[in-house]
Order: C-alpha cells, then structure tokens, then sequence
C-alpha cells in the first residue's frame, strides 16, 4: 500500500466520527464496488451509526451477487438529498455516480475510497491507491485503524471483494498482501466456497441462451488482435434474463487465445451503450475507457456513451491501436 498514512487516518477518523452515513458505490456495481460498500456500510452500522447505501440507475443488483446483504440498500430516489457524510466507493469520478453525483455535490463532506488509476481525485479526502488490488484492500485498512469488529458477514462482503477483483486471485494485481488479507478474511468466517458458487457458477437457463446469440455476433481482428461483440436489451428480453445476470460475459469474450483485447458492448433499452474493455496486457483499456469518458485499470475497464452498438464497437476498435 502506497498510501499517506494521514489521509488514511483522516478518512477513518471522519467515518468513525459521524453519526450518520450514506453510502454509493459505481453504477453497473461488480462484487468489488458492492463488497467493500456493504462490508464497511455493515460495520457502521454495528458501530450503532445510522447508515444507508445505495447506487445510480439502472439500480439493478448483479445476479451473481445477490447473496450478499442487502438489508441497508435502497433505490437512489430514496437516497439522502444532501448528506451530512456520503462515503464514495469504487468511483473513478463523478459521473460513475449517475445521478447520485448531485446528492455528492450537495454533501457536506465526500470521502472518496478507490484504487483506480484513473481516479480524478474528487472529494474533500480522496484515499486512492492504484497499488491495492481492490477498493476491498482500503475498507480493510480502515476498519483495522478503526478497530472496529469484522464479522462473518463483513468478511463475506470484503471477501467477495478481493475474489471479484483479482479474478479467484489469479490476475497481476494480486500481491502478498491481498492474500494476508484473505486468509484473514476466512478466518473472520468467510466462506470462499460460497462466494465462488454463487458469483461464477450459477446462472439462468437464459444465461446460455444469451451467450449464444452474443458469442454469434463476436468478430476477431487479427491485425488488432482484438475480439469483440454487442449484446442488446432485446437479446436478454427474449431469454428471460436481465443485465444483472450478464455480470461475467466479458470473461466468456476473452478467452479467445488470438486477443490482446476483449470488446463488450451492450445496448440498453433506454439508448445508453455500456462498454466492458479487457486486456492481456499489451493495450491500455484502462487509457482507452478514460479518453472516452469512463475509467478503471490498464487490464479492465469501462464507460458509458449514446449511440448504435455497432457504431460504438467500431469506434472502440478504431481506437485501440493509439493505447498500446
């Protein structure tokens, strides 16, 4: 952790001294965002805070990770207009808050905690650190300075933290430290085999069906060494699924042994176009996702736009040759 050990304490002591929370985490949120949003969110609450959470539309929880608590979530309509402390996570800026950027512009204190690279440094303490494989890393460092209790269902949270980002603790993010902290986290009583059924091996007959017709549209580029395809609302609508159950589709894409790049598009219903970027290694999605208004790592990322899918795809495409 590269972190100043000041803004640390000072992220802690602002979260320790406040009597009400509110809490958001990005949109589209993956196990990292609501893992550590939960795991810290529940700890305030055991702390005898009064804590809600919450993220932007489409206000959807992953399929995958609807086994995790849910118990102080709520829609963003029901989200504190103006709070006194609105705890960030998982943001890489304010715009992957959707519409819950405004009640952050009207709260009185924002504390940001991510590990984007992308990060602009939005509010008034910003504890980012690029080096830690997950925003989990950051709540568990809190909560230790905090000294506050870390139950089976926070360690479960955390957990599903650490397991999502790092890919089952096998991408180059991973460090010593990640693995003290899970081994920690087991021993605080969560449960990896729980975790590991329910975020990658369960999945609605639909799911396949769905895979199916996207994995039929997917195009390789050889010169690119980029492999890409769309998915639309239309195509989930008629499997009898929705985007929650759509959360690891982009790891389907990209084991196509050929690509550098993987290239998710997905059209929504409303015309909003989400994109989902992954890289082995030579291209910088991370660079490429910010330059068109989005964020994450050079090895995964995203953003969202307007448009065609297909024009989207090609607009990707054409661009990915300027990041490597």
């Amino acid at each position: 952790m590269t972190l100043e050990p000041d803004v640390l304490a000072r992220a802690a002591e602002i979260i320790g001294g406040a009597d009400r929370i509110a809490f958001a985490c990005h949109i589209g949120p993956d196990g990292d965002a609501l893992g550590s949003m939960l795991g810290l969110a529940i700890a305030a609450e055991n702390e005898g805070k009064e804590v809600v959470a919450s993220f932007g539309s489409p206000y959807v929880m992953p399929a995958g990770l609807r086994f995790l608590p849910d118990h102080l979530l709520v829609p963003p309509d029901e989200f504190p207009e103006a709070p006194e402390v609105m705890v960030v996570l998982d943001v890489g800026s304010l715009n992957r808050l959707a519409e819950l950027g405004s009640n952050a512009s009207d709260a009185e204190t924002v504390v940001v905690i991510d590990h984007h690279v992308t990060n602009d440094g939005f509010g008034d303490v910003a504890l980012v650190d690029p080096d830690s494989a997950a925003t989990g890393e950051l709540v568990y460092a809190i909560l230790e300075l905090l000294g506050w209790e870390i139950t089976p269902t926070i360690a479960l949270c955390l957990h599903t933290a650490l397991v999502t980002d790092t890919g089952r603790f096998s991408y180059s993010n991973t460090t010593p430290r990640t693995l003290e902290i899970a081994s920690e986290l087991v021993a605080a009583g969560a449960e990896p085999a729980v975790i590991g059924r329910h975020v990658y091996e369960e999945a609605p007959f639909g799911y396949l069906k769905a895979i199916a017709v996207a994995m039929g549209r997917a195009e390789l580029d050889e010169e690119l060494r980029a492999v890409s395809t769309t998915i639309t609302h239309d195509d989930l609508a008629s499997n009898g699924i929705d985007w929650g159950d759509t959360e690891n589709l982009i790891d389907v894409l990209r084991l196509a042994v050929e690509a550098d790049t993987a290239v998710l598009v997905k059209g929504h219903e409303d015309g909003s176009v989400k994109v989902s970027l992954r890289s082995r290694g030579d291209t910088d999605v991370g660079g490429l996702a910010s330059g068109m208004g989005g964020g994450g790592h050079r090895l995964a990322a995203g953003f969202s736009t307007q448009g065609d899918v297909e024009v989207v795809r090609k607009k990707v495409l054409a661009a990915i040759g300027d990041y490597r």
